[in-house]
């Protein structure tokens, strides 16, 4: 049961990776949005989750960097908006 639920939360974050990419591909949303940063950050904690548990250990590493990158430029996107608020 449990690699049961490893399997869906990693074919989950595969669709959501794809899915970012691909609005953003769209121009429906930008690289610099809260929604493309959150899907990208979902995604690859849910990938996380399925390559360690998988032993995949170098597609775990890409997803950890990605998380960073995602939690960063969340930060950025909330500092931006609290910076354009107070103007």
């Amino acid at each position: 049961m449990i690699e049961l639920l490893i399997n869906i939360a990693g074919w989950a974050g595969s669709f959501l990776l794809i899915l970012a990419y691909y609005l953003n591909s769209k121009n429906w949303f930008t690289a610099q949005s809260f929604w493309y940063q959150m899907a990208n950050l979902v995604g690859s904690l849910l990938l996380i989750v399925n390559t360690i548990y998988f032993g995949a250990y170098p597609s775990a590493f890409v997803n950890i960097v990605w998380v960073f990158i995602g939690f960063y430029y969340l930060i950025q996107i909330k500092t931006n908006k609290n910076e354009t608020q107070v103007h």
